[in-house]
């Protein structure tokens, strides 16, 4: 049961019966308590005339997948079984951060009949989200009180990460067409494939002349080239604690996303396998064996329900990992945070153990940079200091990462997928990989 509004107004409206009946005589504390106790059986009546919300029935209709930060409309449809008209509210019980309205929305569905409510999401957080059951109001003949009953019926939104480093995929894209010679501007790399012969255009290396296929031609010949394909690329995100430390307006781990669904993304329409490993010291989520068109959409729908853990990585358990994928030498980017010399000792003496046999990245994100203020205050010098420590720290760890045979990136949250795609290109474009 519940009431509305209207209630507390009918026993305002009290003060003139009492008044008018004090004036007659009548005890005014009796009166006051004959209104209340008439107040009280018209609500009790009210809600007990009001139509019974088990004559509900309840189908819901939510896509399965959606995107963060983009609106997603659901719905469900309420049939009356009962034989009177059901007037009322109901409320879907999403949680918070599914992004449901607030307010109920109004149902009037007479008998034999259905009516759909429109509830739509805005997804404010990466997962799962779900919503167990809908709060529906029938509304008693007066307005005065009415019936509130629970109706199970769950559901569930599975949110995919955004992808926002998408836009930097075409010109990514240019530069790989590039390297496949596909374009008038022909780049030359150490230990690729030769391809085709096209005719020279301004701006091509001279030193890719064929001049026998000259001679044949009569025109200027040039040979193309094209990347090696078929090369395997590991990446292995961290989900360890570091990976929760918020950067920017995220979390690590979602920046670690980002620039891993891009370097996918790049590397598929390259013709390499790319595998994917979300580990700390289990493993969270993997994704082997797919290639083309479904590469990313298996990579999102794996990487949306990992959260990260508040425990430290095991390196040695990870690297394992890697071995189990593949044992062809690769290329492997390890998106992770290590950032602090001391933090760092595990992972940097499992790292030779890597590096010895295959190619090794790692991408780590950090803040962005904190310009001077040339008049600070007391806490923006510890804030500055602060900033200035870490990054003496990333520098060592990044030069220990050097030590043992690896390549370090370090980059904020906006520039790290790019970065990370820039360092695979160089490397495709040097016959490296």
């Amino acid at each position: 049961m519940y009431v509305t509004g209207r209630l507390p107004l009918l026993v305002g409206l009290g003060v003139v019966p009492v008044v008018l009946l004090s004036i007659a005589g009548v005890d005014p504390w009796l009166a006051m308590l004959g209104w209340a106790v008439l107040s009280t059986a018209l609500a009790l009546t009210d809600a007990a005339a009001a139509p019974d919300p088990r004559w509900l029935d309840v189908a819901r209709d939510v896509p399965s997948r959606s995107l963060l930060g983009q609106q997603v409309e659901t719905g469900v449809t309420l049939r009356n079984t009962g034989a009177r008209t059901l007037r009322g509210r109901v409320r879907d019980a999403w949680q918070p951060t599914a992004g449901a309205p607030l307010e109920r929305a109004g149902i009037d569905i007479p008998p034999g009949e259905s009516r759909r409510v429109r509830v739509p999401l805005l997804p404010r957080r990466r997962g799962e989200l779900r919503t167990g059951f809908l709060v529906v109001r029938s509304a008693g003949p007066l307005g005065l009180a009415g019936r509130q009953r629970r109706i199970d019926a769950p559901g569930a939104l599975r949110v995919l990460p955004p992808f926002t480093s998408r836009r930097h995929l075409p010109s990514r894209l240019a530069r790989l067409r590039e390297l496949d010679g596909n374009t008038s501007v022909q780049v030359r790399g150490q230990g690729t494939e030769f391809d085709s012969l096209r005719e020279y255009v301004r701006g091509d290396d001279v030193r890719s002349i064929d001049w026998r296929a000259t001679a044949r031609a009569g025109t200027t010949m040039l040979r193309t080239w094209r990347p090696e394909r078929d090369r395997h690329v590991v990446i292995i995100i961290d989900t360890g604690r570091t990976a929760a430390a918020r950067v920017g307006d995220g979390v690590r781990m979602d920046a670690a996303m980002e620039a891993a669904l891009l370097l996918s993304a790049l590397a598929s329409r390259a013709g390499d396998h790319v595998h994917l490993i979300m580990f700390d010291r289990l493993v969270r989520a993997r994704v082997t064996g797919i290639d083309g068109p479904g590469l990313l959409p298996a990579l999102v729908d794996a990487m949306a329900p990992v959260d990260p853990q508040l425990i430290d990585t095991d390196w040695d358990a990870a690297i394992a990992q890697v071995r189990r994928v593949t044992s062809r030498p690769s290329l492997v980017v390890l998106l992770t945070a290590q950032d602090a010399p001391e933090a760092a000792r595990g992972f940097l003496g499992s790292l030779p153990a890597l590096t010895a046999r295959t190619r090794v990245v790692v991408a780590s994100v950090t803040d962005d940079p904190v310009p001077p203020d040339p008049r600070p205050d007391t806490d923006e010098l510890y804030r500055q200091a602060a900033y200035a420590r870490a990054a003496r720290d990333a520098e060592r760890v990044a030069a220990a990462v050097r030590r043992a045979g690896a390549e370090p990136i370090a980059a904020s949250p906006d520039d790290l997928p790019p970065a990370v795609a820039d360092r695979y290109l160089a490397l495709k474009a040097a016959g490296r990989l």
